[in-house]
């Protein structure tokens, strides 16, 4: 049982978001915004490289699941 605790947790989309690899850039648009709440628009690389991420990772978790189904 000790050695569950090194692998990947069951659900990983339950996990906290600073877990996430997506964690950076969301900061990062944050960060942006934050500096220029006058104009988002100064920020759309930042929304963009994040929610290209966000679609990376569920993609990843679907393959994940689909892998893990017991109907396939």
């Amino acid at each position: 049982m000790a050695s569950s605790k090194s692998q990947s947790p069951p659900y990983p989309s339950a996990s906290r978001l600073a877990d996430s690899e997506c964690f950076s850039a969301y900061s990062d648009s944050l960060k942006c915004l934050e500096s220029n709440t006058t104009d988002k628009s100064k920020c759309q690389e930042y929304f963009d490289v994040y929610k290209e991420c966000r679609k990376k990772e569920r993609e990843a978790r679907l393959e994940r699941n689909r892998q893990r189904s017991l109907f396939s």
